[in-house]
């Protein structure tokens, strides 16, 4: 069973920036593309980002493109998510995720998620 734990969230100002972390247990890490979700109230689960198992691979939502980065440090078994210019809009709970098929848009597993806040 995998188990992932995310932290970094809280309150902060349109503009300002946030690093979300997340990390696994067990040995499924290796190999598995990782990822972000996130979901506000009354709407449907968005993708944020992934990210491949070599790093060199990434994906991002549309929203956040050009704001956020997605990495991963492999032997901490951790994947973070840098969130710059952040606006009222991507205030959600922030779910991290793991797949063992190799999607990018869908998870086996995820996290209990961890609120972002952001104040006009």
């Amino acid at each position: 069973q995998v188990q992932l734990v995310e932290s970094g969230g809280g309150l902060v100002q349109a503009g300002g920036s946030l690093r979300l972390s997340c990390t696994t247990s067990g040995s499924t890490f290796g190999g598995f593309t990782m990822g972000w979700f996130r979901q506000a109230p009354g709407k449907e689960r968005e993708f944020v980002a992934a990210i491949r198992w070599s790093g060199s691979t990434t994906y991002y939502g549309n929203s956040v493109k050009g704001r956020f980065t997605i990495s991963r440090d492999n032997a901490k078994k951790t994947v973070y998510l840098q969130m710059n210019s952040l606006k009222p809009e991507d205030t959600a709970v922030y779910y991290c995720s793991v797949d063992a098929l190799g999607r990018v848009y869908e998870y086996s597993y995820r996290g209990q998620g961890t609120q972002v806040t952001v104040s006009s």
